[in-house]
């Protein structure tokens, strides 16, 4: 078992001997995802059914259509997973050693979706259940594939969240800093609407600030002590600027925020890093994805850090960072009658 201890129903890590398969389900916002990972690293089956075509149409998610969505996907998921899992692995349901899902933070609606159908799947087949925290998921999805072990460093920057988190090992954590308003992957839509880019604006002014000036306007900076962030005030400035043009230059209005915000992460999560003498950095969720702040991220790698990032298909939301996140972290919630929760809590 890669010498790596996992938690079912106890305090502490417990050696369960052999390959441990996890099956895990993700529907917190507007993915439908199954996925079946061994002993926490490799992904035997992965699937995921995305809603941003239905959502599009709104210019955001739209909680009810979301939750409709997932009911109508979450069998057919389920059935492809174990048809990859025995194509793969020749593993059967009866071999899943426990099942998984999301219980929060995400849209209530959505995650009862993924709980309920993980809940009946472990009382089928008469396996444990674990109930997963979603953010805890993002910072395992960089357990896939590779030999990271903690301690390290991370940065979680997300459409919700965006926080600096000390992890002293598998099941220790502590957030040094987050957002006091805006998180980055919400400032990036809030910015893609102002200037009227398409949902799900994000990817969309990335690709733009690539054939922009990052440095044609000077945006401010939030003034927030310590390791905490604030985006709103950014979010201000750019429609500010937006509305001094007849002709708005968005190539350049894209690339100066986005030089703003990478250049903001970056300076907080190297003094994190420098501060705890830490040689490991780690990059996760959604916005783990953005061109700019992956490439400042990895420049520490010239100093001598080594530093992990998700592939892309794992850096958005995925069951198998899930099934990883059960099988590492000893801060899940092992127990069958467990509540979806849609803040962090």
């Amino acid at each position: 078992m890669n010498n790596i201890k996992y938690k079912l129903f106890s305090e502490e890590p417990v050696d369960m001997g052999g390959d441990c398969y996890i099956m895990a389900i993700e529907s917190s916002c507007d993915e439908t995802a199954c996925a079946i990972v061994k002993n926490g690293r490799e992904v035997i089956a992965n699937v995921v059914a995305s809603q941003i075509k239905t959502h599009a149409q709104f210019g955001g998610v739209i909680p009810e259509i979301a939750a409709r969505e997932h009911l109508d996907s979450v069998n057919v998921v389920i059935e492809e997973t174990f048809r990859q899992a025995r194509e793969n692995a020749n593993l059967a349901p009866e071999d899943i050693t426990a099942f998984c899902a999301t219980a929060g933070p995400g849209l209530v609606g959505c995650l009862l979706v993924g709980l309920n159908a993980a809940k009946a799947l472990a009382l089928t087949y008469d396996k444990p259940f674990i109930g997963v925290n979603h953010l805890n998921a993002h910072l395992c999805a960089n357990y896939l594939d590779t030999d990271l072990k903690p301690p390290f460093m991370a940065l979680l920057v997300s459409g919700g969240h965006t926080q600096i988190i000390d992890v002293k090992s598998y099941s220790e954590q502590t957030i040094l800093g987050e957002t006091i308003d805006d998180a980055v992957g919400e400032a990036y839509d809030k910015v893609a609407r102002l200037i009227g880019l398409p949902y799900p604006g994000g990817p969309k002014l990335d690709k733009l600030a690539q054939e922009g000036n990052p440095y044609a306007f000077k945006l401010p900076e939030g003034k927030v002590d310590g390791y905490n962030f604030s985006f709103s005030g950014l979010k201000t400035a750019v429609l500010r600027l937006v509305k001094s043009f007849d002709e708005v230059p968005v190539n350049d209005v894209c690339a100066s925020f986005q030089e703003t915000v990478s250049s903001t992460l970056f300076r907080k999560l190297k003094k994190a890093v420098e501060e705890k003498g830490y040689k490991q950095v780690v990059l996760a969720g959604g916005v783990a994805a953005n061109s700019q702040i992956r490439k400042k991220v990895f420049s520490l790698e010239d100093e001598g850090y080594k530093v992990y990032a998700p592939a892309m298909k794992y850096c958005t939301d995925n069951a198998a960072m899930v099934a990883s996140c059960a099988y590492f972290d000893t801060n899940t919630f092992d127990d069958v009658n467990v509540e979806v929760f849609s803040r962090v809590h």
